[in-house]
């Protein structure tokens, strides 16, 4: 017997990508697959690139025996897992892929999400300084936001080492359609994306950027200041963040680079040789980001840019990668390093 593995939001593009991976992973088996308005279909009637599971079904949550699994991922809109966690085993693995459980503060999830604050779990980024004793021995982990993954890999290395200004962030990044979900709207219409880019959320109103100041903050030793641009281009999946923050006097190009020898043992994050910049479609499909760093010296200014997959690093991949951590299992199984691109 393996370990039962259930999906609560088993038709989003996260959901999909989850159960892709849990499909082909080496210890899990699927249990329930829970959906909202695509209950009583089938899985390939949603997901048809599941070939090898797409006669399951899809049943909703009022069917489901979530007691009935060892794992939980909950693929849910934000603010929706906080009531459905409360229902489950105190002993059964979760992971929440949606925002419920990332913020500390209360007033922080006041300002970008609706409803009542649910508490806070572990912060499931295991690349972070800490993070892994942070799971060590927990039932519940907080999956990042995609946005945050990208961010908070990118620029941790240089605020834990000392090399730039905690008051000094900017970052622009830009995502893929998938980022936005799977409900229906206008703005994501294959005619309102294709051949545009347009900025959304501009001027510190992204729901990441709370989650993205408090793990940089932790790293940092104090409160960092960020300027987040997001950037919505006309592809499926994949993000590419461009991250600059000042640099402290006298700090130059090698020390910057030096800093990321803190991801040297680190299986899913890669720094490129010197002449390689990041790439999404490298990324897509795996559980890899991509960085490269170097400095602007007519600004004095440290420049990161990160690469991965919305949905793989973003999301489910690294709901799977936090999964096997609190069951005790190689932190690397059913994920890859190697992306499907170009």
């Amino acid at each position: 017997m393996g370990i039962r593995a259930t999906v609560v939001g088993a038709s989003g593009y996260a959901g999909g990508e989850l159960l892709r991976l849990l499909d082909g992973h080496p210890t899990f088996e699927l249990g329930a697959l829970v959906a909202a308005t695509n209950a009583g279909k089938c899985l390939g009637d949603v997901h048809p690139q599941l070939v090898s599971i797409a006669e399951l079904p899809l049943i909703d949550l009022a069917s489901a025996d979530l007691d009935a699994a060892d794992v939980v991922f909950l693929a849910m809109p934000h603010g929706a897992s906080a009531q459905i966690a409360a229902t489950l085993r105190a002993d059964s693995i979760v992971v929440d892929l949606g925002a419920d459980f990332r913020l500390a503060d209360p007033a922080a999830w006041q300002r970008w999400y609706p409803g009542e604050h649910a508490g806070t779990w572990p912060y499931g980024l295991p690349e972070l300084p800490g993070a892994r004793q942070q799971l060590a021995g927990a039932t519940r982990v907080a999956n990042p936001g995609c946005y945050a993954t990208a961010v908070a890999l990118a620029l941790a290395p240089l605020l834990a080492a000392g090399l730039v200004e905690p008051a000094d962030l900017v970052v622009v990044a830009a995502s893929g359609t998938t980022g936005g979900g799977r409900v229906p709207a206008v703005n994501l219409l294959a005619s309102e994306v294709l051949a545009d880019v347009t900025p959304y959320k501009v001027a510190g109103a992204h729901q990441h950027l709370g989650e993205i100041r408090q793990a940089l903050s932790e790293v940092a030793g104090a409160e960092v200041s960020m300027s987040f641009t997001p950037l919505l281009v006309p592809m499926s999946r994949g993000i590419l963040a461009t991250c600059t923050a000042t640099a402290r006097a006298g700090v130059d190009a090698g020390q910057l680079r030096a800093a990321f020898a803190a991801y040297d043992d680190e299986p899913f994050v890669t720094m490129l040789p010197a002449d390689r910049w990041p790439r999404t479609a490298a990324t897509t499909g795996s559980n890899s980001a991509h960085l490269q760093v170097a400095l602007d010296a007519d600004v004095d200014r440290a420049v990161v840019a990160v690469a991965i997959d919305n949905l793989g690093k973003g999301a489910a991949g690294q709901a799977v990668q936090n999964a096997n951590l609190l069951l005790g299992l190689d932190e690397t199984a059913g994920l890859s390093v190697n992306g499907v691109g170009p």
